[in-house]
C-alpha cells in the first residue's frame, strides 16, 4: 500500500474534521471538539492563514493529516515550526504515513532555515512517545505548558 503526502485543500475540510474527531476520541476528549468542517474550511484555508496542513493519502483516501504553523524562538533568533496535530487513522498506522507526514514537515523546517520543530504529546500516549523517541526527538520535561481558553480567557482579557 502506497502512502502519498500532499498539501491539504479546502475540499479536505470534512476529512480533516473527521480525523480531528477521531483524534479527540483517542485522547479521551471528544466533547472538546467544538469546530465544524465549515469553520475548518473558513479558517485553515483563509487567505493569509499562517497555518498549513498536509494530508496523507492511500489509494485516494485521506488516512492522516498534520497541521502546523510558524513559531519563533527568541533564544535562537530564528523561526521554528510548531506541529499542532499529527494523526493517522488506526487502520493505516504502521504503514509509514506518520513518519512521512513528520518528515515532510521536518523538510519544510530545514528548507525554511528554522531552528526547531516542536510539538506536544500527552504523557500517557506511549505509542506516540515511542515513535518520537525512535526518530531522535527529545522530551522537554522542564517546560510545563499553560493555557488560557474559554471563560478564563474572556475573564482575563476583560
Amino acid at each position: 500500500m502506497s502512502i502519498t503526502i500532499r498539501q491539504a485543500r479546502p475540499e479536505d475540510a470534512i476529512a480533516i474534521y473527521d480525523m480531528i474527531y477521531e483524534l479527540a476520541v483517542y485522547e479521551k476528549a471528544p466533547q472538546e471538539v467544538v469546530t465544524t468542517p465549515d469553520e475548518i474550511r473558513e479558517t485553515l484555508f483563509a487567505a493569509g492563514s499562517k497555518t498549513e496542513a498536509l494530508i496523507a493519502e492511500s489509494e485516494g483516501k485521506a488516512v492522516g493529516y498534520a497541521v502546523f504553523f510558524t513559531s519563533y524562538s527568541t533564544w535562537l533568533g530564528r523561526n521554528g515550526i510548531y506541529m499542532e496535530d499529527l494523526y493517522v487513522s488506526p487502520d493505516y498506522r504502521g504503514q509509514g504515513a506518520g513518519i512521512a507526514l513528520l518528515k515532510n514537515i521536518a523538510q519544510c523546517a530545514v528548507q525554511r532555515q528554522c531552528g526547531r520543530l516542536e510539538w506536544s504529546v500527552l504523557d500517557w500516549n506511549q505509542p506516540a512517545i515511542d515513535f518520537y523517541l525512535s526518530i531522535g526527538a527529545l522530551p522537554q520535561s522542564e517546560w510545563v505548558r499553560y493555557r488560557l481558553d474559554g471563560e478564563a480567557l474572556l475573564k482575563f482579557a476583560g
